[in-house]
């Protein structure tokens, strides 16, 4: 159901008609997969994922890719279309959105967009921000750092240049890591200062909510759910894909830690606690990117969805 004082606005495929994108941001495990597909229903439209790395079809158990009901519920765009071994990154992931937008919107002048990358979502709202070159001898550098072990020194290496992208970027994903290092040893400026450009323009009208929970409700569903993909089998998709850890689609909580267990470093138990543990420390750097963002509007995990439906409609009536 559409509201009626959105539909009037113009005829579907007028260039007059005005569209929006609804995108779902939050902490992984907070129920943002059941709400998209809440809305989608509710819109009668399709969802875009912008989650880095439930594209990969390889990586199904340990990204919680929507189940197969839930794809067949609502049509689903970027989940499992690809391959941990093919290249992808940022900047195809906004060229490719925006195309899929483009195709979508004249039959659905609302459409979905949730995941837990806040760099992709980002991405396909404002635009990327523009970096400057870096030396190849800079990033060959630092990927051998990153190979030998030396994960903490490049750490304090950033707090020491960028404390802002200390405090906000994943310092476990080594490419996001050496991303933000790169750029502030070849510019001589913080890798942060890259990231306050003015926005692109868009064709579209972001609406921006967001879920919440208090910290210890979130921890503790972050646990369960560690423990239900070890009971969905998420040991034996981190074995298939063992061969393969030094791709970087692979540098990911989750299967990180269960590398090291086939390794030798860890017992499971261990493994799995450290996966608990990273991915706790993860879905607070996910709440510090979004909360950076001024025009999310947050709702307690437990709220009805019909209240954010009203609240939805209400933006929408006043894009006219």
């Amino acid at each position: 159901m559409i509201p009626q004082n959105f539909v009037i606005i113009a005829e579907k495929n007028s260039p007059d008609m005005k569209r929006f994108l609804i995108t779902v941001f939050g902490p992984t495990a907070i129920g943002k997969t059941t709400l998209s597909i809440q809305l989608a229903r509710y819109f009668n439209t399709e969802i875009l994922s912008c989650d880095s790395r439930q594209c990969y079809r390889e990586m199904a158990v340990g990204t919680a890719v929507p189940t197969q009901e839930e794809q067949a519920a609502v049509p689903h765009h970027f989940i499992q279309d690809r391959s941990v071994s093919d290249d992808f990154n940022v900047g195809q992931f906004e060229r490719e959105a925006l195309s899929k937008l483009d195709k979508l919107f004249p039959q659905h002048p609302v459409l979905i967009m949730v995941g837990g990358s806040g760099l992709y979502a980002n991405a396909v709202l404002d635009g990327l921000d523009h970096f400057p070159e870096v030396a190849p001898g800079i990033r060959d550098s630092l990927t051998e750092a990153i190979q030998t072990g030396k994960i903490k020194d490049l750490q304090r290496q950033l707090k020491q240049l960028d404390p802002e992208s200390y405090h906000s970027i994943d310092l476990d994903n080594p490419q996001r890591l050496t991303r933000a290092l790169e750029i502030c040893i070849s510019s001589g400026k913080p890798y942060a200062s890259f990231k306050q450009q003015a926005k692109a323009a868009r064709n579209f009208s972001p609406v921006k909510i967001g879920l919440s929970a208090p910290r210890e409700q979130l921890y503790q569903r972050i646990n369960d759910r560690v423990d239900q993909m070890i009971a969905q089998g998420l040991l034996e998709e981190a074995r298939q894909l063992y061969p393969l850890r030094h791709v970087n689609a692979l540098q990911t909580v989750g299967y990180r830690e269960l590398f090291r267990h086939f390794d030798g470093d860890y017992s499971l138990e261990r493994a799995v606690e450290e996966i608990k543990k990273n991915t706790r420390r993860f879905a607070k750097r996910q709440l510090t990117w979004n909360r950076k963002d001024s025009d999310i509007v947050w709702f307690d995990f437990q709220t009805d969805a019909q209240e954010i439906f009203e609240y939805i409609n209400s933006q929408l009536s006043t894009e006219k």
